[in-house]
């Protein structure tokens, strides 16, 4: 996938996405109508679905595995179902960490198996059905907001306070899934993730439904070990740039940082460059979880050498209130209709 066009995300509408708005404005009544369709399908399971307005990460998957933990800590036996994106697998599949490659069900999805069971299933519905045979009280979906196939029973919309939502135009114009405004029905909470302004519309938005607003940070984990390291930093997610920043603001000198597109597929020259370029120059290479997901299983010896010397710069994710999304889990199961199996 390649990376997010630059005028995307700026505030003032440029030349590029004008020419481009009445395709904008076409795909966005296509796939806005979608949304409001009613479910074809309900699981026999509670479906929390966490999604986000925009193409491009906002902060998914650690609130996902954050979740996850939380919801375990309670008592819950959390089952991830996700469509595995960048993967061959239309599933329904549970993921196989010793079976399964990123090339069979996506990056994602090797980093959520190792916190909980994971379907990757490009039918939700099959998916959720699948999910039910397992040992679970309920399905994180991770994304799937835009899809109308299975039932939601609670959906928290995720945005990224730095970037927001661009331009405000849908694709292909602008990063929208489909128009703000018709998102916003279908989110049941907001989750403003990190700091800064331009998620302003989405919460006045979200405020004027009365939306809970949640706000959630990514904190680096592991800092510390790359305070004063000259490193090659590399990434293929949604926006590598917000992992340099967060890399540099360890203490570490990135002397290069190489962005991919997201899911990207690493060559075996691209591979052999970084081990080259960082060898050369004695640097220490840096890249995503989700990167060493896809590296890791890959095949090939090159790939192997690229994993033991890169490192991850780990991440958790801090929620405030933490104890108000719990609550409005708790509500929303107290709530839900029983539905057998």
């Amino acid at each position: 996938m390649r990376t997010a066009p630059a005028f995307w995300w700026h505030d003032r509408i440029s030349l590029k996405a004008a020419l481009l708005s009445p395709l904008s404005f076409i795909y966005g009544a296509v796939s806005g109508r979608r949304m409001h369709q009613a479910p074809s399908a309900h699981a026999s399971l509670p479906v929390i679905c966490i999604g986000n307005f925009v193409v491009g990460g906002a902060g998914k998957t650690p609130f996902a595995l954050k979740l996850c933990a939380l919801l375990k800590a309670e008592g819950h036996k959390p089952v991830f179902l996700l469509r595995g994106y960048g993967g061959r697998l239309k599933g329904p599949v549970l993921v196989d960490p010793e079976k399964h490659s990123g090339a069979d069900v996506g990056d994602e999805a090797f980093l959520l198996a190792a916190a909980a069971p994971t379907i990757v299933a490009a039918n939700r519905p099959e998916g959720a059905a699948f999910a039910a045979t397992l040992e679970a009280s309920l399905i994180l979906m991770d994304d799937g907001f835009q899809n109308p196939a299975l039932a939601k029973d609670l959906t928290l919309a995720l945005v990224d306070a730095q970037v927001g939502t661009g331009n405000g135009l849908c694709l292909p114009a602008g990063p929208l899934r489909a128009p703000l405004a018709t998102q916003i029905r279908k989110a049941d909470a907001l989750v403003v993730v990190g700091e800064g302004t331009r998620a302003a519309r989405a919460v006045h938005l979200a405020a004027r439904r009365g939306l809970p607003i949640i706000e959630a940070k990514i904190m680096p984990t592991n800092g510390a070990e790359f305070d004063g390291q000259k490193v090659l930093a590399y990434a293929g997610i949604g926006r590598p740039q917000k992992f340099f920043a967060s890399l540099a603001a360890t203490g570490a000198e990135v002397v290069e940082a190489r962005a991919f597109g997201d899911h990207h597929p690493y060559s075996e020259a691209e591979a052999q460059s970084l081990l080259t370029r960082a060898e050369t120059d004695n640097l220490q290479l840096v890249t995503t979880a989700k990167d060493m997901a896809r590296i890791e299983s890959a095949e090939g010896e090159i790939y192997r050498w690229l994993a033991k010397r890169s490192a991850v710069l780990e991440v958790d994710m801090r929620i405030e209130p933490q104890s108000r999304l719990m609550d409005l889990i708790s509500e929303t199961l107290r709530r839900r209709p029983f539905r057998s199996r």
